[in-house]
């Protein structure tokens, strides 16, 4: 497990191939592609209710590049994500880039692996 001052840093890309986000049944708006969770309302309701283990807060850093963070987090928030699998306490951050851009296979394969190896320690 990373300690806090090691924080994985990723792309995106892995966090969708890894943790899996999907759309709640119970989601009221149709925001971060359809699998974001609103910041108030019903749909905040829905987030506080929900095992905080698989629940990531979309948020807003420098430069206009968003990063999906572990937890239920309150500055910065865009927007809740649910995933099929648990982040169990696990500290990684995912870049979204301000300039869309994905990576390559290989890329993907790279960082899905550094992923693996950190979550197993």
């Amino acid at each position: 497990m990373t300690t806090p001052s090691e924080v994985l840093l990723l792309h995106e890309d892995a966090f969708y191939a890894f943790f899996k986000p999907y759309r709640h049944p119970e989601a009221q708006h149709d925001i971060w592609g359809g699998h974001g969770l609103e910041t108030f309302g019903h749909d905040f309701d829905l987030v506080c209710r929900l095992d905080p283990n698989y629940i990531w807060t979309v948020v807003d850093g420098e430069g206009g590049d968003q990063w999906i963070t572990p937890g239920i987090r309150y500055v910065n928030r865009v927007c809740y994500l649910v995933t099929e699998v648990s982040h169990a306490g696990f500290e990684a951050d995912f870049r979204c880039p301000d300039r869309l851009s994905t990576l390559t296979p290989s890329g993907l394969k790279r960082q899905l692996n550094k992923l693996c190896r950190a979550c197993c320690e």
